[in-house]
C-alpha cells in the first residue's frame, strides 16, 4: 500500500534546497557523501519530525510537537544524506545536513512500510532522551502533519540504532511501545540515606 507522504511547507523546502545550492552550506557540512556527490543533488520524501513530549504522570494521553521537516538528499539512485529544516518564530529555515546510521534506516523502514496492506502517513519521532528515533506510521492519513495526537491504529517503527531491548525495524503498535518508552522516561525512586 503506498504511504501518503504529506506535503512539506513550501519554506522549508525553499531553505533546503537554497543550503544545497550553497557551496559554503555543504563545504561546512559533516556529510563527506555530500560534499563528494558527482550528480545533481535533489531533496525528496518530506517527512514531518515530531518530539515526544513528557508523558503526563498520571496516565494521560501523551504528545508530540512537531520541531522540523527532514528530507532526504538524492545523488542518484540513493540517499546520501539528509538535510533538515526547523521552525523559528521567524518561520521555516535550514537547520543542517547530516549522514549516518538512520539514513539508511529511514529507508529501510518507509520500504517496509510500504509493503503493508494498510495505508499510512510517515513522520519521524523523535525521543530524545533515549536516543531514539522511530519512524512513525500515522493511520489517519488525511491529518495535518502538524497534529500531535496518536491515533489508534498507529504503529512505530524504531529506527537503528535503538535503545537496548527495543527491537529495530519491528512495527510496534503505539499502544504497545509508548509505555515501554514512558517506563524508560520515568524517573526512578529517589533512595534516601539512613543514618
Amino acid at each position: 500500500m503506498p504511504l501518503h507522504v504529506p506535503p512539506a511547507p513550501a519554506p522549508a523546502l525553499r531553505s533546503v534546497r537554497t543550503a544545497l545550492g550553497s557551496p559554503t552550506a555543504v563545504r561546512e557540512a559533516r556529510t563527506p557523501s555530500l560534499r563528494s556527490a558527482g550528480t545533481p543533488l535533489t531533496p525528496e520524501l518530506p517527512l514531518p519530525v515530531h518530539v515526544l513530549e513528557r508523558v503526563p504522570p498520571r496516565g494521560g494521553a501523551p504528545r508530540t510537537r512537531l520541531t522540523g521537516w527532514r528530507f532526504l538528499i538524492r545523488g542518484g539512485d540513493r540517499a546520501v544524506a539528509a538535510g533538515e529544516a526547523m521552525l523559528t518564530p521567524d518561520g521555516w529555515t535550514f537547520s543542517h545536513f547530516f549522514e549516518g546510521p538512520y539514513l539508511a534506516s529511514t529507508e529501510r523502514a518507509l520500504h517496509q512500510a510500504e509493503a503493508l496492506p494498510t495505508p499510512y502517513q510517515p513522520r519521524l519521532l523523535s525521543v530524545p532522551e533515549l536516543y531514539m528515533l522511530t519512524l512513525w506510521l500515522h493511520a489517519d492519513i488525511t491529518a495535518d502533519a502538524s497534529s500531535e495526537l496518536f491515533a489508534p491504529g498507529d504503529l512505530l517503527v524504531p529506527l537503528a540504532p535503538a535503545p537496548p531491548g527495543i527491537a529495530a525495524h519491528r512495527p510496534h503498535r503505539v499502544t504497545d511501545l509508548l509505555p515501554v518508552i514512558t517506563l524508560r522516561l520515568t524517573p526512578g525512586p529517589q533512595l534516601r540515606a539512613t543514618a
